[in-house]
């Protein structure tokens, strides 16, 4: 087996326990790896004296790969549109699936490699992305041989639209797919790639789009097929007022109560966004332990909301981030969304109405102080929260035994003069975000010293450019 030594780190960040306050912290420290697996934390005195690769990470943050719990990488090729820039997310949407509907099975792989060498070199291992649209014989196998090849673990969520505009739904009818069909590939996908193992770089999830845009019947029938399978389930979920208004309109229900009438709670399903999820439904979710994947510039964006994330936290939800889809968020930088959660929680905490004591003394949310969010906190979602939201033990902290993904990140750097030297891990988040100076996949290197080692990215960024301009084009 290969060793990897990452040597004499300024800090090694562990993030090995819920509670990410109480998560070790190692200064002077080194990590040995062999094979996939961490081997060994501790002082550089304490490592073998000798491995295949030796990384000097002196004046470097170490701390776990990053997590992204929710993506949509083929919207890499739509970033920036004119005509939806200023929208909100069903008229976003209506103007984008006409342009969607001209994806090709080449868009996919070269959009997926693209947005996962952006998600590598902001430190991010291990990615979700949610596909919903298969156009012109794209299949999500695409998506897959990408990610094998640039060396990113992936969960491969098999998306679905069944629904069309002349059945109340709000896609056309051209995109999408007979209920049938989505079952029957859905299966065959799973059969083909999930890996259940631990240290697995593939998995896959069912994952019907969202409650406009499937029937409950796919809905409950992808319920069941997931469970006879064991593989875990994800949709989008109460997304703003407009995705509540449908729920309700059309169901007579909140979207929490929706997704428990069809099964859509428990431990092995997490939902993206949740911005409208009441009080009511926050605690279905805590007793369910049901999952959200949080996409703060995706909503900001959008105009969706803020998601009520710490009630969400304190009633014990496991909540992970999502950098969400290219044109929605356009960028796919996780660190950086890291920083967003922390930013929008204390302003979320500052608009909250005022309020007064038993004395009547008026207190504004401001004076409950700015520790909604803490940087560690922000920075415990994007790790184990993330990895817990997955259903993975095996990512998302590091300890002897876990997998060997790991991002480093140079304090010495313009960004951090004047933040590192007093606190290294909170100037992660309140310094500006950096890009990852090494980031470790599976025991292997895919980024050093800045650069994606899997792939050339000048001409995988050329090629995806003038991809992007022929779809646009093809739409008009």
């Amino acid at each position: 087996m290969t060793t990897l030594l990452i040597k004499n780190a300024q800090l090694v960040a562990t993030f090995d326990h819920a509670d990410s306050s109480q998560a070790r912290e190692l200064r002077d420290a080194s990590v040995f790896v062999r094979g996939n697996l961490i081997e060994a934390i501790g002082p550089a005195f304490e490592m073998p004296e000798h491995a295949d690769d030796v990384i000097d990470a002196r004046g470097h943050l170490v701390m776990p790969g990053l997590v992204n719990t929710h993506h949509h990488m083929y919207q890499t090729l739509t970033r920036a549109i004119p005509d939806v820039q200023n929208a909100e997310l069903f008229g976003w949407l209506r103007g984008l699936y006409p342009i969607w509907a001209g994806l090709t099975p080449e868009m996919v792989r070269v959009s997926t490699q693209v947005a996962m060498a952006e998600l590598l070199l902001s430190g991010c291992t291990t990615s979700s992305d949610h596909l919903y649209i298969y156009p012109n014989g794209v299949r999500l196998d695409d998506s897959i041989e990408a990610a094998a090849q640039i060396g990113m673990r992936f969960t491969a969520t098999r998306g679905s639209m069944s629904v069309g505009r002349s059945q109340g739904g709000l896609p056309p009818d051209a995109v999408v797919e007979k209920e049938a069909f989505i079952l029957k590939d859905t299966q065959r996908l799973i059969e083909r790639w999930h890996d259940a193992a631990h240290g697995a770089m593939l998995q896959i999830a069912v994952a019907p789009c969202s409650p406009f845009s499937v029937s409950q019947d796919l809905m409950r029938e992808s319920a069941a097929l997931a469970r006879n399978l064991g593989v875990r389930l994800h949709t989008h979920l109460a997304e703003n007022d407009h995705d509540l208004a449908y729920s309700r309109e059309k169901f007579n229900c909140t979207p929490a109560q929706y997704a428990q009438d069809l099964g859509w709670l428990g431990r092995d399903v997490w939902h993206a966004h949740c911005v409208k999820l009441d009080d009511a439904g926050i605690s279905l979710f805590a007793a369910n332990r049901t999952g959200v994947a949080h996409c703060p510039c995706s909503n900001m964006r959008l105009a969706s909301g803020m998601a009520p994330i710490r009630s969400m936290l304190n009633a014990g939800v496991p909540v992970g981030l999502g950098v969400d889809g290219s044109a929605s968020n356009d960028a796919g930088h996780l660190l950086n969304e890291a920083r967003q959660a922390m930013l929008v929680a204390r302003v979320r905490r500052a608009m909250q109405p005022p309020t007064t004591d038993a004395t009547g003394r008026l207190f504004f949310g401001c004076d409950l102080g700015p520790a909604e969010m803490t940087p560690r906190d922000a920075l415990g979602m994007a790790t184990f929260g993330g990895a817990r939201v997955l259903g993975r033990t095996d990512i998302g902290h590091l300890a002897p035994g876990m997998c060997a993904d790991l991002a480093l990140f140079d304090l010495r750097t313009l960004a951090f003069a004047g933040g590192a030297v007093h606190d290294p891990l909170g100037a992660l988040l309140l310094c500006a975000s950096p890009q990852a100076a090494y980031t470790v996949v599976n025991g292997k290197v895919m980024v050093r010293q800045g650069r994606l080692a899997t792939v050339e990215l000048e001409p995988l960024v050329e090629r995806h450019n003038q991809l992007a301009v022929q779809l646009a084009e093809a739409a008009r």
